[in-house]
């Protein structure tokens, strides 16, 4: 028999970190958990948008990576070690080189902007600008956990807002 997803614990307004340990709903960590996802379905709502195999494939990589940056949001300060020493998936400085790359990939085309800009000259582009606002309140709730006693690694600092920055160039790639 499968488990059942309304498991009722949450009633109270409190949720569980990934070591069990009880927190309210509204806990900066959760905040910033719910801001990255978020940003997973935001990216997942572009793919069916796309033509390019390779955006698709790569935003498909980045939903992967979001999922382990959330998991290691999901621990409490005092359980990090155990988090370090398990097998879960990490963002290490490889990701962050992996969206430096991205990023050079699409500044390498040319793309012509000034000022600032308007999303919605196409369906796709004011897709990424959604997401890319997305990423942008995600990494606020990220700088925010250290004011609240959770440390936040520099990779994870990094990576998002790389992400943040493709976004923004490949939504200006989508209106050209």
């Amino acid at each position: 028999m499968s488990r059942s997803i309304a498991t009722r614990t949450g009633d109270d307004g409190s949720t569980s970190l990934l070591y069990g340990q009880r927190v309210p709903k509204d806990h900066p960590q959760i905040e910033a958990i719910g801001a990255f996802d978020e940003l997973n379905v935001a990216l997942g709502a572009i793919k069916p948008l796309l033509t390019d195999e390779a955006v698709r494939a790569l935003l498909t990589g980045l939903q992967q990576n979001l999922v382990a940056l959330m998991g290691e949001l999901a621990c409490a300060e005092t359980d990090i070690a155990r988090y370090t020493d398990s097998k879960f998936a990490k963002i290490t400085g490889a990701e962050v080189t992996k969206l430096d790359e991205a990023v050079a990939a699409v500044e390498i085309l040319g793309l012509k902007f000034d000022g600032w800009a308007t999303p919605g000259a196409t369906a796709v582009g004011a897709a990424f600008d959604t997401a890319r606002v997305t990423a942008r309140r995600a990494e606020r709730r990220l700088c925010a956990l250290p004011a609240h006693g959770r440390s936040v690694r520099t990779d994870l600092r990094q990576f998002t807002n790389r992400l943040a920055d493709l976004l923004w160039l490949l939504a200006r790639q989508a209106e050209q």
